[in-house]
């Protein structure tokens, strides 16, 4: 009987500390104080760093300490610092909640039209040789009925735990949330890890994922490129087989990398080499990223970024960086989400795959927004 109440009096104080965590990022919304809170993939540690200010703190060479929030063109360097804010760390329990599937709005047939059209767009410059592979991307703008920031981000945490969790607020930047499965760098003063991602495909209850020749492509692509990157950086880069995960209802191929800093290089070098990946840009990069910028017609801004931990790691208390790339994100307003959802174009690519993909894509988003559940 001793143990049964120890039991749930543990159970009850895991509670009880989620909620602390909760309540204070709930407060400083409230205050109109930046704070982000996060959780690393397949980690039980929820942090908060709550901002005791509201000032806006920029990154200026990649040694400061603290939550990093970058923008895809890279000219946003967004930090919450450790040593202005208060720092909050909680062990998260999955809990047997059921967050039911939800039936939600398709985007109207002129978004598909359009986004059809610049996949066809970006295939025709492959096949004229301008680049290999293009990362073609579109916003969609979903109406905010029962929505709550904090509810949305413990949702998050409870369905998506392989993925990088996080919700951000600054009040001179905005609101941010989402669920990545792409880590952009993890390092120390020594060594880095990072990993190649590609090649989507709905979950179909099936642990066999059979890919197809234009996802195996485009997967080696991506690596062949990231390794080839490296070189600059490390002697010799040590590359996985590829493999598939799953990140919520979405399957990728996956390749690890890793590898030891050469002499005179480091984070912020890694960075300048790795981004943006050609997972959320294309190949070759700069190409790439020109044909995205005069393509796209739209502002990406902190969509296909990167976030994370900056020289701290809060959960283990020592110094490296983990760094993800912003994916599987929303931007919030009043009432408004700005859904962000890309594919990967190859000279294989069809429109309007393509254009399911990312319909399938945004379902993971839209899971979250009705937090009646």
């Amino acid at each position: 009987m001793q143990i049964d109440q120890y039991g749930f009096a543990k159970k009850k104080k895991r509670r009880l500390n989620m909620k602390i965590i909760l309540d204070k990022a709930t407060k400083q919304l409230a205050q109109n104080l930046p704070f982000v809170l996060y959780k690393k993939p397949n980690n039980a540690n929820v942090i908060g760093l709550f901002q005791k200010n509201d000032s806006l703190f920029l990154v200026q060479d990649f040694t400061e300490k603290g939550f990093v929030f970058t923008s895809f063109d890279g000219n946003q360097n967004i930090i919450i610092p450790e040593n202005q804010s208060e720092v909050s760390r909680v062990v998260y329990y999955k809990n047997k909640t059921d967050y039911p599937e939800i039936e939600s709005n398709l985007p109207n047939e002129l978004d598909r039209i359009h986004f059809k059209k610049l996949v066809t767009k970006g295939i025709q410059a492959i096949e004229n040789n301008e680049f290999k592979k293009v990362v073609l991307s579109r916003k969609e703008m979903v109406d905010l009925v029962h929505f709550d920031l904090i509810k949305a981000f413990e949702k998050l945490v409870q369905l998506y735990p392989s993925t990088f969790v996080y919700c951000f607020f600054h009040p001179k930047v905005g609101v941010w949330f989402g669920a990545t499965p792409e880590q952009l760098v993890k390092a120390n003063s020594t060594s880095f890890q990072t990993i190649a991602l590609a090649g989507t495909q709905k979950d179909r209850g099936s642990s066999e994922v059979f890919w197809e020749e234009k996802e195996k492509e485009e997967q080696e692509f991506v690596t062949d490129y990231i390794v080839e990157t490296l070189n600059e950086a490390a002697n010799e880069v040590v590359v996985s087989k590829p493999y598939s995960l799953k990140a919520g209802s979405i399957w990728h191929i996956k390749t690890d990398i890793s590898g030891v800093f050469n002499s005179g290089f480091g984070l912020q070098q890694v960075i300048r080499l790795l981004h943006p990946t050609p997972a959320v840009c294309g190949l070759p990069k700069d190409k790439a990223k020109v044909f995205i910028l005069e393509n796209e017609n739209y502002d990406r801004t902190f969509y296909t970024g990167f976030l994370g931990e900056l020289n701290y790691d809060f959960t283990t208390d020592s110094i490296s960086s983990d760094l993800f790339v912003n994916l599987r994100c929303a931007e919030i307003f009043d009432s408004q989400a700005n859904l962000y959802v890309g594919c990967g174009i190859t000279k294989d690519s069809i429109p309007e795959k393509e254009w399911q993909e990312s319909v399938n894509k945004s379902v993971t988003m839209k899971r979250i927004l009705d937090c009646r559940i």
